[in-house]
């Protein structure tokens, strides 16, 4: 198993922590992974994105052109990356961000309510993992066990509180995605 996968999103969407948690999920089941995220002024209000490469063996090169699995949040990231999924890939946006949804039809395409869930639950915060629970729906890269353990290793000690909040967030995106025809 290999996937590679892009988020991209506004900055303050929590793109970079979704990556973030979901390549520690990985390392921490014995995984091969790759993180690159993209630092610099995207991070205040423009588009925001990072690179996730998860594998059973070894990987070559974090640098990627095409992915398996896109995670976009809002409209340009859909028109950046919707042409950079691979034929018979994912691509999973929120209904929120999106004015133009995707009509590709040489892949899966996925949509879930995630501002609208976040907004129900009185907790923007929650957003990031809302998606990261639909994505986890339709493609079991790591377990949720392997997620709760790595939100542990990656938030700070002041934050561990907010853990059952956020794996109950990864729930409801599990119960909220939904495959678009």
């Amino acid at each position: 198993m290999k996937k590679e996968i892009i988020i991209s999103g506004f900055g303050g969407q929590g793109v970079l922590s979704m990556g973030k948690i979901l390549a520690y999920s990985g390392l921490l089941e014995d995984k091969e992974v790759t993180w690159m995220p993209a630092y610099g002024p995207e991070q205040r209000g423009g588009t925001a994105n990072v690179t996730v490469i998860i594998s059973d063996e070894r990987i070559s090169s974090p640098i990627l052109s095409k992915f398996d699995i896109a995670i976009v949040l809002n409209q340009p990231s859909m028109d950046k990356f919707i042409s950079k999924v691979k034929p018979g890939g994912i691509l999973i946006y929120d209904g929120f961000g999106i004015i133009n949804p995707p009509t590709r039809k040489d892949i899966t395409v996925y949509r879930i309510d995630a501002m609208d869930k976040a907004a129900e639950m009185k907790n923007a915060k929650v957003f990031n993992m809302i998606v990261l629970g639909g994505l986890l729906k339709v493609c079991k890269i790591v377990s949720t066990d392997g997620l709760n353990k790595a939100l542990y290793k990656t938030l700070p000690e002041r934050h561990h509180k907010l853990i059952p909040l956020n794996m109950q967030a990864v729930e409801e995106g599990m119960n909220l995605i939904e495959e678009v025809k």
